[in-house]
């Protein structure tokens, strides 16, 4: 099966970065559990993009491993605004232009901070969503600093 070209595989392909992309089957509600068994990865390294919404209706994206919940309330905390919380499919598939599943970082309609859990740059390799769902990409972690507006956290929470 051929790999999708997407707006995320445009966008690396621009940047000129080294991917490997990994096919699996989508399974709904799987998540990064069900894509790190089907790869024989550790769900550590499968990372997931996560959008939030503030208060103030501003969206974000936030990276977390796979294996860690995102805690609204340190997120918050760490931007300075009253609260977050996961922004509704609909308003993330209009601003991101992918859909639940789907999501990725790279070549996003709109243009968001990027807040990476700072513990996913210890990392060798990422795995991350390609812009379609049951499609990942194996990358340096280094890359997310290199071609997105990444700022640092500390937000993740043992699931």
């Amino acid at each position: 099966m051929d790999n999708p070209i997407t707006p995320a595989i445009r966008f690396l392909r621009e940047k000129k970065v080294d991917f490997v992309p990994h096919l699996y089957d989508y399974v709904e509600k799987g998540g990064t559990r069900e894509s790190a068994r089907q790869l024989g990865v550790d769900e550590h390294a499968v990372v997931k993009t996560l959008i939030f919404e503030t208060n103030g209706k501003k969206l974000l994206v936030v990276l977390m491993h796979g294996d860690r919940q995102v805690s609204a309330k340190n997120l918050a905390r760490h931007i300075g605004v009253k609260s977050v919380e996961p922004a509704t499919p609909d308003r993330a598939n209009r601003w991101t232009g992918y859909l639940v599943g789907g999501t990725s970082p790279f070549g996003i309609r709109s243009t968001m901070t990027v807040y990476v859990e700072k513990s996913i740059f210890a990392l060798d390799k990422i795995y991350i969503n390609g812009g379609k769902r049951g499609f990942l990409v194996a990358i340096d972690p280094e890359i997310l600093k290199q071609t997105l507006p990444v700022e640092q956290v500390e937000v993740g929470i043992e699931n």
